[in-house]
């Protein structure tokens, strides 16, 4: 360990070189201007033994501005090497003292070995990204537990499998209401109509899995029979975005994912948002209208849980990607399928019953950490 400068590596590792000394793994990190490096050294056919180089290493660490130790693996070596299930835990929240240690401790108190932790900040936000082993439990209870305990504890936290983790994402769908738009839009639509309470009955039992979503679609739509067209150009012209989507689409554009809405919404509300954030691809249901009103009936297929989960393998095909290549985020039981569908499922400020199906939530005040879940975020340090 040392102070960070060009050629540090070259020089600490020059003698073991020189000396056949065989390095078999290492590690080395910058840390506040800081270098730290484990290596793992093979001396089997080195013209030295491990106390002559570590000698060397105590004569010459003034030169090298380091400090060191040398320890024999077999006494140091942690647990098994083999056999690990292995899964990228991000953790973020608004940074305060004793983060690490509360998700260590959930960890542990769940049979879960953490493996390696590093910290990403990004304004107030924090995200810590483990790598944990849940070898010594049941996957799926670990992560059940870690997502309710951490939930608990105020932290958004998502759990992806590392295999499935490493594969790229390039393409990120979003549901519309109250994930990208910051309201249900239909409760909007239904107050200009004075239905507004009927409508938003409908629309929370829907969302909470306990009505069929067709069906309430249909009754809602029917009870804004007559509502004028431009009542819609009004809605739209003042469409409130959830804080950090606009910054989030474009970043995410800007690194060349593809994005998409899928929405149990509507296509005039879809149309506009793909105009003005650049979505690549907008599906949502067609409102029927005839003589500047609308009729209280929706045109063609209705886009409830079943059409959108069948839209993430739709457009894996068009995209020639596999649907581990795709992130969905949403919000209601009518994303429950689309969620699973995806590679990477995030509920975002979501209902109970699509936490269950999914990765891993975040709050409403954390859609930015998207960007850290994917590993796009700035300003790392290790820990």
């Amino acid at each position: 360990m040392g102070r960070d400068r060009s050629g540090l590596i070259r020089d600490i590792l020059s003698e073991p070189a020189m000396q056949n000394v065989n390095i078999v793994d290492m590690d080395q990190k910058v840390m506040q201007g800081i270098s730290v490096m484990t290596v793992v050294a093979d001396f089997e056919s080195a013209k030295v033994t491990p106390q002559k180089l570590e000698k060397w290493y105590r004569d010459n660490a003034e030169s090298l501005a380091i400090d060191f130790s040398f320890l024999p693996l077999e006494k140091h070596q942690g647990r098994r090497q083999t056999a690990k299930e292995l899964y990228i835990v991000t953790i973020l929240a608004k940074d305060r003292p004793g983060i690490i240690r509360d998700v260590a401790e959930v960890a542990a108190r769940n049979g879960v070995n953490l493996e390696r932790a590093s910290v990403t900040a990004r304004g107030e936000l924090i995200s810590i990204e483990f790598l944990m082993d849940f070898a010594d439990c049941s996957a799926d209870d670990c992560r059940s537990q870690l997502k309710k305990e951490c939930e608990g504890l105020g932290l958004d936290v998502v759990i992806q499998d590392l295999g499935r983790s490493r594969k790229e994402k390039r393409l990120i769908v979003f549901d519309m209401d109250m994930t990208i738009v910051d309201f249900e839009i239909i409760n909007r639509l239904a107050s200009f109509a004075g239905v507004d309470e009927q409508v938003k009955a409908i629309t929370d039992r829907a969302m909470n899995g306990e009505m069929d979503f067709k069906e309430s679609l249909r009754q809602r739509v029917r009870l804004l029979k007559g509502m004028p067209f431009s009542t819609l150009q009004e809605i739209a012209a003042d469409l409130q975005l959830t804080p950090g989507s606009e910054e989030l689409i474009h970043h995410l554009k800007q690194v060349g994912y593809k994005i998409a809405l899928i929405s149990g919404g509507f296509t005039y509300f879809t149309d506009v948002l793909k105009e003005r954030l650049g979505f690549d691809y907008a599906f949502a249901n067609d409102l029927e209208i005839e003589d500047g009103v609308l009729t209280g009936e929706i045109k063609g297929e209705i886009i409830d849980a079943e059409a959108k989960g069948r839209i993430i393998y739709d457009l894996a095909e068009r995209e020639k990607i596999s649907p581990d290549n795709i992130v969905a985020v949403g919000d209601g039981a009518n994303d429950c399928l689309m969620i699973k569908n995806a590679g990477l499922g995030v509920a975002f400020n979501a209902k109970e019953v699509l936490k269950k199906v999914s990765d891993g939530s975040l709050s409403r005040e954390n859609l930015l950490g998207l960007l850290n879940v994917l590993g796009l975020a700035e300003k790392e340090r290790e820990v």
